[in-house]
């Protein structure tokens, strides 16, 4: 099983970025790589087991399933359930955590996924950058100190 793990500070708070992010279908809104997303039959974007379906601006679709979803941890579980990658029992999570000194909060996005021999360093790579791309237009959003 791979595991993947990526963190970041975001100059907003945990509140601020959790509006951003709470909604499952808005990954247009604020993930550079995203083109269109929509929840499928209709269901509500918070609705534990909500499907989204989504496509990537490179043309690829996936299709994700919502595990998890705590307002009072600002956590996001969710699984592939259809992808180009080529990856099995992929589930993720996206949880913020507030920093106490300033209006910041600490992302962590994280995945455990299973995949073919020899893909591991490849998709290793590919999830990493995903992860750290979302966090990347977070930040954008909401601006950096320097």
């Amino acid at each position: 099983m791979i595991r993947i793990y990526v963190s970041s500070v975001i100059d907003a708070s945990a509140d601020n970025v959790w509006q951003r992010i709470r909604d499952f279908n808005a990954l247009p809104l604020w993930h550079p790589a995203i083109a269109d997303s929509r929840i499928e039959n209709h269901e509500p974007s918070d609705r534990v087991g909500c499907i989204r379906h989504f496509h990537l601006r490179d043309g690829g679709m996936l299709r994700e399933r919502l595990l998890a979803l705590s307002d009072y941890d600002y956590t996001q579980t969710y699984e592939i359930v259809e992808s180009p990658m080529g990856v099995a029992n992929y589930v993720a999570t996206l949880k913020l955590t507030p920093v106490t000194d300033g209006q910041r909060c600490f992302a962590e996005w994280s995945a455990e996924f299973d995949c073919d021999e020899g893909r591991e360093h490849e998709l290793t790579q590919l999830v990493t950058g995903v992860f750290q791309g979302g966090f990347d237009g977070l930040k954008r959003h909401f601006g950096t100190r320097r």
